[in-house]
């Protein structure tokens, strides 16, 4: 296609996202054009509006994907293949494909490689918040003819909470608790479902947060605001759970995810947390449980989601509540997002209006 404009969310700064006009990228020989289908908003997004940045570069260029601000945001999304590269070989004009957005170095085995550095296509490059998004062919994934683009878009979140799982160590008859109640972790709820927990207890405070992790997999959900969630898990579980997934990324959740984990149980934390917590260790030394955590998924990881999405073991189209059009992401998007707790993923229909 000629080189033209588009329409872009762009963060400039905090509470500052502004739907544009940009220039679409010309393709590298080793890049794909893709003409962005569905893109989800994700907790980081919502960090990044409110708080940023975090992830996002200012004084100089990430060191991975090499991009600075002003950028378009998004990082959970799919669409069509519209360009490729001289060198592109493994995808063709018309694929339909999710995007892996972690870009590292990826010089290590994957199960290591995050932790030697990492960002985020949509937070230190260019990203799916936009009518094409121009990427190496590297980082896109097809997508099996019986996914649809919105599942499409979730394939990212989701693979956060099938890594989680496999983090936990989650397997046929556990016990599970999940603390928070958001996407993340009502897709950790579908995941340890899909991994064989027959006991999964999610606690939030929000009572329709709670209901939609029933629609994902829950079969107990407690309100923290309402009853001592502690108690009542060592008392359901006759002593504690198998793996505690905590969520929320607050102090409290992060105690009581240890107190209601068994004796040489696991703990995983799963959130990015916005600020520093105040925690003694002896509450881990005196109950022995062990804790680890995850940040984002393996590559592996992210093409066993995509077939379990698609083969139906994973149902995570409830996790859908709002879907909106690419200028209305700041209102009805970040907005909602900060003011109505019922809300759990809200997708951008990119083309839609378009």
């Amino acid at each position: 296609m000629e080189e033209c404009q588009m329409k872009a969310a762009v963060w400039h700064g905090q509470k500052d996202v502004r739907v544009e006009d940009v220039e679409v990228k010309a393709c590298e020989p080793d890049e794909v054009r893709v003409k962005v289908a569905f893109t989800g908003i994700c907790g980081s997004d919502l960090h990044e509006f409110l708080e940023g940045p975090i992830f996002i570069p200012v004084d100089q260029p990430d060191p991975f994907a090499k991009g600075q601000a002003p950028l378009t945001m998004g990082h959970e999304f799919s669409g069509t293949i519209e360009e490729v590269g001289s060198q592109v070989k493994d995808v063709k004009v018309g694929d339909r494909v999710a995007i892996f957005p972690t870009m590292s170095n990826e010089a290590k085995a994957e199960e290591v490689d995050l932790y030697d550095g990492y960002n985020f296509i949509g937070l230190a490059r260019d990203g799916g918040f936009a009518e094409y998004c121009t990427i190496p062919e590297h980082y896109v994934y097809k997508l099996p003819d019986e996914m649809s683009f919105e599942e499409g878009a979730l394939v990212e979140p989701t693979a956060v909470a099938v890594q989680a799982c496999k983090e936990g160590g989650v397997k046929f008859g556990d016990k599970v608790a999940i603390f928070g109640a958001g996407p993340i972790g009502c897709l950790v709820a579908a995941a340890a479902k899909a991994a064989g927990a027959v006991d999964i207890i999610v606690c939030d405070l929000s009572e329709e947060r709670l209901e939609k992790a029933k629609e994902l997999g829950a079969t107990v959900t407690l309100n923290s605001g309402k009853v001592n969630v502690v108690e009542e898990i060592r008392a359901m579980t006759n002593g504690g759970v198998d793996v505690a997934f905590e969520v929320a990324g607050v102090e409290v959740t992060v105690k009581q995810a240890i107190d209601v984990t068994k004796a040489r149980g696991m703990m995983v934390i799963v959130s990015i947390f916005a600020h520093e917590i105040s925690w003694h260790p002896m509450q881990l030394i005196n109950s022995g449980v062990k804790i680890t955590s995850t940040i984002a998924y393996t590559r592996t990881t992210f093409a066993q989601t995509i077939q379990a999405i698609a083969s139906g073991q994973l149902a995570v189209d409830p996790v859908i509540t709002r879907k909106i059009e690419l200028e209305e992401i700041v209102e009805e998007g970040f907005g909602l997002l900060t003011r109505d707790k019922s809300q759990s993923k809200i997708l951008v229909d990119i083309q839609k209006g378009r």
